[in-house]
């Protein structure tokens, strides 16, 4: 007999994690594949910097037991000058977190199953009706929902993602002690989140250091290995050596040590997705590139896509007759691009534009940000084209032609 569920969830990311729990909280049976041996998640998949804002911890009852540390600011530093914007934040412990939202689940009625590596759709009549995984097991489902992240397995198959080498970025990131988060030729950091826009350590992207208590910090960088890190990319260097070249110039690291065990590397994807959704079937989370474009920030858009994931599968299963047809899949196409990511395309263009940017250009926009109105860069940042514009200059339109060019040709 097949082994059947209302829904499975590939991934136990905070998108597939919140989807499992909203849509058990609804009273669908729901179960969850994670590739990852439960005795060791979430080590091998704690691969966030746990950057966030209360918005998140407030919208899904997020405890503050998982929090490292509370920030007041988000500071923006260029390679030489900076802009401090008044933000309240939290750093996330992020595998207590994850730990959090399966237990939530559980606790509403989601099964999970780990060490369940997930291979591919099984598809009946031009349709998936489940997922075949750990080689030879399968189960099956009215609804599939795929939270795998790049690997996007179940998505490629069913030719809903497509996502472009060209676009994904490469992480990495250590937790320390010892950092001098005051130092008198930087901003302050003891209550920041702070990323840095600077070709010399990160080109095509950006670094960041993100204040977890006390002395403690992550740090790590991050960029997309395509035209902007050719361009100013000095040397052959990994990612690795990046990390480690900023390491030793910067004087805040001098007496920093690295923590043992607390070092990620991820991955995420930059770009506009070409679907969402088909027959019986949604992609959530860095499946699709849900990731907040100007300030790196993925959780909340995870999360948001997971919940309306759910909210799609309590339409499609709660009326008298189900409907699981991709017209009926649609609802969370909309969700997505109304309240997930609206304006994406606009927020894409500001964010291939610093990609782009020189590093005198990055000076430009400190200064700009510390002379406009503090809340241009948000406001510019949720895609409102006039905060765009007041941050754009005439030397900026080689850089938007340079940008269309690189968007049409991929």
């Amino acid at each position: 007999m097949r082994e059947r569920f209302d829904v499975i969830v590939a991934g136990a990311g905070p998108a597939g994690a919140q989807c499992a729990r909203d849509a058990a909280a609804r009273g669908y049976d729901v179960v969850v594949l994670e590739t990852e041996p439960e005795s060791s998640f979430p080590r091998q998949s704690n691969k966030s910097t746990g950057g966030t804002f209360p918005a998140m911890l407030t919208a899904f009852n997020v405890p503050d037991e998982v929090v490292m540390q509370f920030t007041d600011d988000v500071v923006i530093e260029s390679p030489n000058d900076h802009f401090v914007e008044p933000r309240p934040g939290a750093v996330l412990d992020f595998g207590a977190f994850k730990e959090f939202l399966v237990a939530e689940g559980r606790d509403r009625g989601a099964a999970y199953r780990f060490d369940a590596r997930v291979s591919e759709p099984i598809v009946e009549d031009g349709e998936p009706v489940g997922v075949r995984y750990n080689g030879s097991e399968a189960v099956y489902a009215d609804i599939v929902v795929d939270a795998t992240g790049p690997a996007a397995p179940l998505a490629t198959e069913l030719g809903v993602c497509d996502l472009d080498r060209e676009n994904q970025a490469i992480g990495i990131e250590y937790e320390f002690e010892g950092v001098d988060l005051d130092h008198e030729e930087y901003a302050d950091l003891r209550a920041s989140m702070m990323l840095r826009l600077d070709h010399a350590f990160a080109p095509g992207g950006y670094a960041w250091i993100f204040h977890t208590g006390a002395d403690t910090a992550k740090v790590g960088l991050c960029y997309i290995r395509n035209d902007s890190y050719q361009r100013y990319s000095a040397v052959d260097r990994t990612i690795d050596g990046y990390l480690d070249h900023w390491l030793d110039t910067d004087p805040r690291f001098e007496t920093a040590t690295r923590l043992e065990g607390r070092q990620h590397r991820g991955s995420a994807h930059i770009q506009p997705p070409a679907s969402l959704s088909t027959d019986s079937f949604m992609a959530i989370g860095d499946t699709v590139p849900t990731i907040d474009p100007l300030w790196g920030e993925g959780i909340h858009k995870g999360m948001q896509s997971g919940r309306a994931a759910a909210t799609t599968v309590d339409r499609c299963l709660s009326q008298s007759e189900p409907d699981t047809s991709a017209e009926a899949m649609s609802v969370y196409d909309d969700l997505w691009h109304g309240d997930v990511a609206p304006d994406m395309d606009a927020r894409l263009v500001m964010t291939h534009l610093l990609y782009l940017s020189p590093n005198d250009r990055y000076d430009t926009l400190v200064s700009d940000l510390n002379r406009l109105d503090h809340d241009t860069l948000a406001r510019a940042n949720a895609g409102d084209k006039r905060a765009i514009v007041k941050l754009l200059h005439l030397r900026d339109l080689p850089l938007l032609a340079r940008f269309v060019n690189q968007y049409y040709r991929s």
